[in-house]
């Protein structure tokens, strides 16, 4: 869904991706002002982290195409042949794990650009990331993207035709699966603001951090049962192996160092 403005055509995913920055950046502001940081800095490191999302958002879609993009041509070798396709975000293809990966590398350079701690930052971000993806994905939605299998629950969303997946033409209503990523990441916020609340003379700088880097896959693991379109490496659900090899060694390092005093 899109409108005009002027010679401008104004994208509503855009444009909601934007506001889940925004609202994150300001829940980020709170975060910073309430662990004694500058709140300042969010702004600054806004645009860096933004870049380095997108940036990597975009890689990784091209690396992780979905079978129903392939199945038209559109696969990794054809992004490298068409270089100036891989600029073209507006047609679709941003991946969530590509996006927290870019961002954080962002962070790291801005953290060391401005003499930051990058553990303490990070944790100042997870909640304010949780945040964003939970209103991002409603991008989805205008989009009629990111749908499940299926369904005739009374929550089933509507999914016009020409948005339909090849051999799903016949089916209607499927269940709403950027809807259940929403809801997982805003109990995220709430579940990584009070931990780092609750337990903030206890948890070692990144330990917030480190907890969002096991909640998100958990939730992201169990609902790619449910997507139709799933991107495949070596006959792998890429992201689903990907969430889980992340989520068990973010647990891992939480329960490691859950003895050792707080930095």
């Amino acid at each position: 869904m899109s409108f005009q403005f002027g010679p401008l055509t104004i994208q509503f995913y855009g444009i909601i991706i934007m506001l889940g920055a925004v609202a994150g950046a300001f829940l980020a502001q709170f975060n910073a002002r309430r662990r004694g940081e500058n709140p300042d800095l969010v702004w600054d490191g806004l645009i860096w982290v933004l870049i380095g999302g997108i940036i990597g958002a975009r890689l990784w879609h091209i690396l992780t195409p979905p079978p129903s993009m392939v199945e038209r041509g559109i696969t990794t070798a054809h992004y490298l042949t068409h270089p100036l396709e891989t600029l073209a975000i507006w047609n679709g293809g941003l991946g969530i794990p590509g996006a927290v990966i870019g961002g954080a590398i962002a962070l790291f350079a801005f953290s060391k650009r401005r003499n930051i701690s990058f553990l303490s930052w990070v944790d100042i971000a997870a909640p304010a990331l949780a945040l964003g993806q939970a209103i991002g994905r409603w991008g989805n939605f205008v989009n009629q993207e990111l749908y499940g299998a299926p369904t005739d629950l009374p929550w089933a969303i509507f999914i016009g035709p020409h948005h339909r997946l090849p051999g799903y033409m016949e089916q209607a209503t499927y269940h709403p699966l950027f809807l259940y990523e929403s809801l997982w990441n805003l109990a995220n916020v709430f579940f990584l603001l009070w931990l780092g609340w609750r337990f903030a003379d206890r948890l070692r700088a990144g330990g917030i951090f480190l907890a969002y880097l096991v909640i998100y896959p958990i939730g992201r693991f169990l609902l790619e049962f449910l997507r139709l379109d799933s991107s495949q490496v070596a006959g792998l659900n890429i992201n689903q192996t990907i969430m889980a090899v992340v989520a068990l060694a973010a647990l891992s390092i939480l329960l490691i160092r859950r003895r050792e005093k707080p930095l």
